[in-house]
Order: structure tokens, then C-alpha cells, then sequence
């Protein structure tokens, strides 16, 4: 099967969004990480409604989430790909993927701190 670009402005971007949701399908279907961090985002959402957030709450909340997810997709990514090109373990390999992984330790860290802002003065 031979790739053929769609040059068409519209249904090129609905071909895009088409591939755009099938990986977002596979990631959170066989990635344990991401169905994690999935399911920790749809309980947000269910506290959000349950605590009445307000909108700036919303709005850090749903960047917060957003930022963690993409950021373990492309570790995801750059995993595959190493895996890919070099299945043994390499040194140089396991340097990149703990770069990657510590990119989704920032993320989720300032993720943590915002949770902890949002909701911890709706417990006191």
C-alpha cells in the first residue's frame, strides 16, 4: 500500500484528525500509563463538576491534564522508536528513554501541584 497525500485543505485535516484519534485510541487502550493518567483525568473532570471549579480552575485543570497525556505520548513515541531500531538494550538507548521519561516527570509533578492548589482548599 503506497502513501498518497491528500492535497485538498478540508479533507486532508479530517483524514488527519482520523489518524489523530485512532492513535489516541491505541495509546489508551495498550499503554498502562497513559489508561492511568486517562482515567486520573476523567476523575478530575468528575471532581471539577462535583466541587464546582471555577473557570481559571477549568482552564489549569484541563492544561495540566493535557500536558501530562501529551508529553507520555511522545515518551511513548520515542520508546517505540528505540525499540524499534535497537531491540537490545543499549546504553545509549536507556539514556534516552529515561530522558523522556523524566520529561514526563516534570510534567506530571506540575500536574500534582496543580491538583493540590485546585483541590485541597475545597477539603479545608
Amino acid at each position: 500500500m503506497e502513501f498518497e497525500k491528500d492535497n485538498s485543505f478540508f479533507t486532508g485535516r479530517l483524514k488527519s484528525i482520523g489518524f489523530a484519534m485512532k492513535g489516541a485510541y491505541k495509546l489508551i487502550m495498550t499503554e498502562h500509563s497513559v489508561m492511568v493518567q486517562f482515567s486520573l483525568a476523567i476523575l478530575l473532570v468528575i471532581a471539577g463538576f462535583y466541587f464546582h471549579i471555577s473557570r481559571e480552575e477549568w482552564m489549569m485543570q484541563t492544561l495540566a491534564f493535557g500536558l501530562v497525556l501529551g508529553v507520555e505520548s511522545l515518551n511513548t513515541a520515542v520508546e517505540k522508536i528505540a525499540d524499534f531500531i535497537h531491540p537490545e538494550f543499549h546504553d545509549r538507548i536507556g539514556f534516552i528513554k529515561d530522558i523522556a521519561a523524566g520529561a514526563v516527570m516534570f510534567s506530571a509533578a506540575a500536574a500534582i501541584v496543580v491538583g493540590l492548589l485546585i483541590y485541597i482548599p475545597k477539603f479545608l
